[in-house]
C-alpha cells in the first residue's frame, strides 16, 4: 500500500510566511507590553576580562599647574581620484572633546637653581618654562554627527573588523585640540599657578621672601 503526499503549492507558502511574520510582530508588541515576559526575553550583559596587568611604573617629578578643556569639531573627508563620491569616498563629522595639561617639571631643578640665605629667610628658585602634556580625548562627550559613505566603502565595512573605525577623525581631533592648546595662555598660567603653590610652601616654612623665575 502506497500513499502520497501532496505538496504545499505556492500560494499556500506565500501565505505561511506571511502569517508567521505577523505572528512574530505581534509576540514583539506582546513582549512590548508586559513587561514581565520582556524580563524573560531580554538579554544580559556579562564581563569577563580578565585581570588588567601592571606593564611598569614611571617616577613623575612634575607639577600638574593647570589643564585646558577644549572642543573641537572635526570634518575629514576622502576622495578618490576619478571616482565620484558615490561610489567611493567617505566624510566624517566629528565632535572632539579633550584637556591638555600644563606642568612644571620639577626634576629638574638643580643645587644651582636653588639660593637661599644664610638667615634662611629669603629663597630664590630658577625653574624650567611650563610644558604642555599630550591631549587626551574625552569619550564620554566624543562623538560622530554624521558618517558618509560611497558604496565601495560600504561593501568594504562587511568584511572588516572594525567597520566604524574612528581613529582617523580621533587623531585629527586630538592634532587640532593641542594646537589650540599651544595658542592658549595655559602654560602661562601653569608658571603662576606654581609660583603660587611655591611661595605659600617656602612661607610656611619660615622664608619671608620667596623668588620664583623660569628659564632654560
Amino acid at each position: 500500500m502506497t500513499t502520497s503526499i501532496k505538496r504545499m503549492p505556492g500560494w499556500a507558502k506565500v501565505v505561511s510566511a506571511f502569517v508567521l511574520v505577523l505572528v512574530v510582530l505581534f509576540a514583539g508588541v506582546r513582549l512590548a507590553l508586559l513587561p514581565g515576559l520582556h524580563d524573560v526575553f531580554g538579554t544580559e550583559t556579562h564581563d569577563r576580562s580578565g585581570p588588567a596587568l601592571l606593564k611598569s611604573i614611571q617616577d613623575i617629578s612634575r607639577y600638574d599647574a593647570a589643564s585646558g578643556n577644549f572642543q573641537v569639531v572635526v570634518d575629514l573627508e576622502k576622495d578618490a581620484k576619478y571616482l565620484p563620491d558615490a561610489i567611493r569616498g567617505t566624510r566624517t563629522l566629528y565632535v572632539g572633546a579633550g584637556t591638555v595639561d600644563a606642568y612644571v617639571d620639577l626634576g629638574k631643578l638643580g643645587e644651582k637653581d636653588v639660593t637661599v640665605d644664610k638667615d634662611r629667610t629669603s629663597a630664590t628658585l630658577r625653574l624650567p618654562h611650563a610644558a604642555l602634556g599630550k591631549p587626551a580625548l574625552d569619550p564620554d562627550h566624543s562623538y560622530a554627527v554624521s558618517k558618509q559613505r560611497g558604496l565601495l566603502d560600504r561593501l568594504g565595512d562587511v568584511f572588516s573588523d572594525n567597520p566604524n573605525d574612528e581613529r582617523a577623525v580621533q587623531r585629527l581631533a586630538a592634532k587640532h585640540i593641542g594646537e589650540a592648546a599651544k595658542d592658549s595662555r595655559l602654560t602661562a598660567r601653569a608658571e603662576e599657578n606654581t609660583t603660587g603653590m611655591l611661595q605659600g610652601l617656602l612661607r610656611s616654612l619660615g622664608f619671608q621672601e620667596v623668588t620664583v623665575t623660569y628659564g632654560a
